[in-house]
């Protein structure tokens, strides 16, 4: 084999090992961090059709052409290459040597077989759209994860505007992690430069922003997410006019509604009335019974919950006690005297329950 043929193989067979291990790396962030079936089988497929395409190269030639104790690039080693903070960027890095390497397998696999090379390419955008399809189901859970005091504040279509937004400032500033704004008989123009108020007063104070049950209202003024009820738009249809990754929750009530909410993809989970909710006495108590099986049914799962209804300091403590990691206060707080007080007294609560 010629020193110019031999590099051609070389150069194909490292290719090759590095864009088959690359989509191994995506395949199990999206089987075991995403417990996302179809994303894993997406790039589960790309391995497979990866060696499929290497069936026309000469496999004898790759190994024979194969010299890893005379690599020259064996050794180098850029500052920080290998540091990786989480999983999220161990999956990014394994997408660029996928990309990189499917690049390298087109342009010199052209020299070798012109139909291998075309599907090195097809792979190579199939490795682009898994990507963005992983990110966007990804981004959201993570941010939510660091919730741990989610506050709810409704408005009616009697109530006092500047009040509502006034009482969402001082609840970002008693630490709520994120706010949902729920708003009740309001007209959708007063809503909607309400909302964009909301999410601009949460926004300057890192706060996270939820709009309840209005995805159009949710996209139009930016907000970083939608609550959903059983009967509100899937969370497919939320997806599909969304603007950036939204983080979409869904409320539950029993395990069947919980069923359907992970079915569907929601990024978090309301989950009760853990106690008789003043906001919604219509609706049966689940109780710590279920707020413990939700808990225990998402534990290895990558969607997020929050405990609600009827929640305060005084039961605050049988929560926790459920093993919940975030919490949902509404006229517990919005209605008390102080509200970025009993927001600060919730939080720490919640934050002494995680180091005891």
């Amino acid at each position: 084999m010629g020193g110019m043929e031999q590099a051609v193989y070389r150069i194909l067979d490292v290719n090759f090992n590095r864009a088959r291990e690359a989509a191994r790396v995506m395949e199990e962030f999206c089987r075991f961090v995403l417990c996302d079936e179809g994303l894993s089988g997406r790039c589960k497929q790309i391995r497979h059709r990866l060696c499929a395409a290497f069936g026309a190269i000469d496999v004898g030639r790759l190994l024979v052409s194969r010299d890893t104790e005379g690599d020259v690039g064996r050794g180098l080693c850029v500052e920080g290459q290998m540091g990786r903070e989480d999983l999220a960027e161990c999956f990014t890095a394994a997408v660029r040597r996928l990309g990189e390497a499917m690049r390298a397998l087109a342009e010199v696999g052209q020299t070798v077989d012109r139909g291998a090379a075309a599907e090195f390419e097809r792979l190579r955008f199939e490795g682009y759209a898994v990507e963005k399809d992983t990110m966007l189901a990804w981004a959201p859970k993570a941010r939510f994860q660091g919730v741990r005091l989610y506050v709810l504040v409704t408005v009616g279509a009697e109530s006092d505007r500047q009040k509502a937004l006034d009482l969402v400032a001082r609840c970002a500033e008693g630490g709520a992690d994120c706010i949902q704004l729920r708003a009740k008989g309001v007209a959708d123009g007063d809503l909607y430069s309400m909302s964009r108020e909301f999410v601009k007063i949460c926004r300057e104070a890192k706060v996270m922003s939820v709009v309840n049950d209005r995805p159009d209202v949710a996209v139009a003024c930016d907000s970083d997410g939608v609550q959903l009820g059983q009967e509100d738009l899937p969370v497919a249809a939320v997806r599909a006019i969304q603007r950036k990754p939204m983080i979409v929750g869904m409320s539950t009530h029993n395990p069947a509604e919980l069923r359907t909410a992970l079915s569907q993809g929601a990024d978090y989970v309301g989950i009760g009335p853990a106690f008789v909710s003043p906001t919604k006495p219509q609706v049966p108590v689940a109780g710590p019974a279920y707020l413990r099986q939700a808990v225990a049914a998402l534990k290895e799962s990558p969607v997020g919950h929050v405990a609600i209804g009827g929640i305060t300091r005084g039961n605050l403590a049988e929560v926790l006690a459920c093993g919940v990691r975030a919490v949902a206060v509404g006229s517990a707080v919005t209605e008390g005297a102080d509200p970025i007080q009993e927001c600060r007294k919730i939080k720490q609560a919640i934050v002494e329950r995680d180091l005891a």
